[in-house]
């Protein structure tokens, strides 16, 4: 086709388009005059507006309730400014283009501007076409006369205090409503985060109970055993985001945002749904529950990781996926890495990587660097070094070739895929572990290379075994530059169990070796102001 062709046919296919925008904004304004006419609510004439448009134009529940209103888009969006302001909160990043994504249906809203969109049109979160309570967890529908009237509209509190929401239960049951108290719990505490008050949203045993109650949910509906196509393609694309955005969120944040969405595709498989729809909920039910298996690591507490584990394999075995099986497989083995023997990691990491077989995934490549770490940690215990050295050599090589074969979309996503930074990363933990200082710490080098500045994560353990490395070649005070340089880099919501860990085994490592030094101390004090205070959970970070 000529590039004249192509401008013509471009302009038809514009001019289409246009026009058939044209027609629903036509039909909306004729159903929003007569129904203010008749005296009804916005709501009521949204809803005429979604039923007479939807099958024509694909009209969705949110854009309808903009034509109700009668506005544009650069109204909604400077009412969510407006909004955001009143409340004290930095201008949001919400543009025309993402609020016409939302109302496409391309993209779904976050639980915080979805509560602002709630604000906006004075109504529920199913009003927008997407189930759930809102993130506040109060109601937002206008409170007046029936049929509209002229009483004044009143728009609820955007961010209630803790007395305003519903109480857990003290004993933690969730009742017929299907955890919705639960819900409540993680909604304040997320609230908390959102409003920057880090200070006094803390894994405290409130919350625990509400994890706990949401995983045992999860399990009772596994045991039971209709979503719309649309809502499974939203939680799947929720998930996969969740997976990217483990590395640069605060850990209590994401599990936060993690069960809500979890609580959500228990409540789907609950029901009795086909076959297909069932095997996609538990492949999300099982990735949900590895993940929050995975914060659970970060945060300490290796005895709700375990559950969540458990829970993610009884979801992964009614998939009959064994690459799902394996991946939750391996990242399990990372409980008794950090917290408990290295031979359970080890064997673990050969389970898992016994399922993965010859199917290319990203446990092919993840089971074996566990396996190399675990055998180089007992390699350190035991002093034998040479045949573990061997052993760990020959499945980094395993991992590499095994790396070369996963798709794309698994070297992308640092959760539930495997990313050559990982890769790069855990040679290296593995090279320090076995002694090879000078290898390790070029390929640490290059690994931190590799990390976008906001992945905290790896980054803070990568520089924990740099300074490793300098305490084996002797070199005290690097050793101790670099551990204070990675625990001032990392802000106080991210200072979980398993980062400031290192930190004191590298004490404990120095100690033992040298005594007390004054710059020692003076690390060990800056530990104690970082740390994060759990201890009302029994999580409180100290050494060990």
């Amino acid at each position: 086709m000529s590039p004249g062709l192509r401008s013509a046919a471009g302009r038809t296919r514009g001019a289409g388009t246009s026009g058939k925008q044209r027609k629903e904004t036509e039909i909306a304004r004729r159903i929003r005059a007569r129904g203010l006419a008749l005296g009804r609510s916005m709501a009521q004439i949204a809803d005429e507006i979604y039923e007479t448009c939807q099958p024509k134009f694909g009209t969705t529940r949110i854009k309808a309730h903009r034509l109700a209103h009668g506005i544009a888009l650069a109204d909604v969006i400077e009412q969510v400014r407006a909004l955001f302001e009143r409340d004290g909160k930095p201008p949001p990043g919400i543009g025309e283009t993402l609020l016409s994504a939302y109302e496409s249906g391309m993209k779904r809203p976050g639980p915080e501007y979805l509560h602002y969109l709630c604000l906006v049109y004075r109504v529920e979160p199913l009003s927008l076409g997407i189930e759930g309570p809102c993130i506040c967890g109060k109601a937002h529908t206008i409170t007046g006369a029936a049929g509209g009237g002229d009483q004044p509209e009143r728009r609820p509190d955007i961010f209630p205090g803790p007395r305003d929401l519903p109480a857990s239960p003290e004993g933690g049951d969730a009742g017929a409503d299907g955890g919705e108290e639960d819900e409540n719990v993680l909604r304040r505490t997320l609230l908390k985060l959102l409003a920057g008050t880090t200070g006094a949203a803390a894994l405290d045993s409130q919350v625990l109970r509400a994890v706990e109650n949401l995983r045992r949910q999860m399990d009772d509906a596994m045991a039971k055993a209709t979503v719309s196509p649309a809502m499974l393609d939203q939680w799947e694309q929720a998930t996969g985001g969740f997976g990217r955005q483990y590395m640069n969120t605060p850990p209590l944040r994401l599990l936060c945002d993690v069960l809500l969405e979890f609580s959500a595709v228990r409540r789907a498989i609950e029901q009795r749904q086909p076959l297909d729809v069932q095997e996609r909920l538990c492949r999300m039910a099982a990735q949900l529950a590895g993940l929050c298996g995975m914060i659970m690591i970060d945060l300490g507490d290796h005895r709700q990781a375990r559950a969540f584990f458990r829970t993610a394999r009884s979801a992964a075995d009614e998939t009959g996926d064994r690459a799902l099986r394996a991946w939750v497989t391996a990242r399990e083995a990372l409980v008794p890495l950090y917290y408990g023997d290295p031979r359970e990691a080890l064997m673990l990491a050969r389970k898992s990587r016994d399922l993965a077989g010859q199917t290319p995934c990203a446990a092919r490549a993840m089971a074996p660097v566990v396996e190399a770490r675990a055998l180089a940690m007992l390699s350190a215990n035991s002093g034998s070094n040479k045949e573990a050295a061997e052993q760990a050599r020959r499945a980094l090589d395993r991992a590499r070739a095994a790396f070369a074969q996963m798709s794309a979309s698994e070297r992308e996503n640092p959760a539930f895929g495997y990313t050559e930074r990982q890769l790069y990363f855990y040679q290296g933990d593995v090279l320090v572990r076995l002694g090879q200082t000078v290898e390790a710490e070029v390929i640490l080098e290059q690994a931190l290379h590799k990390y976008q500045k906001e992945d905290l994560l790896d980054q803070t353990l990568i520089r924990f075994d740099k300074a490793l490395c300098r305490l084996l070649e002797g070199d005290v005070e690097g050793a101790l530059d670099l551990g204070i340089d990675a625990i001032e880099q990392i802000e106080k919501e991210f200072r979980t169990e398993l980062l400031l860990r290192p930190a004191y085994d590298l004490i404990k490592k120095i100690q033992t070796k040298y005594g007390e030094l004054p710059k020692l101390k003076s690390f060990r004090e800056l530990l104690a102001e970082r740390a994060i205070d759990t201890t009302e959970t029994g999580l409180a970070v100290r050494p060990t």
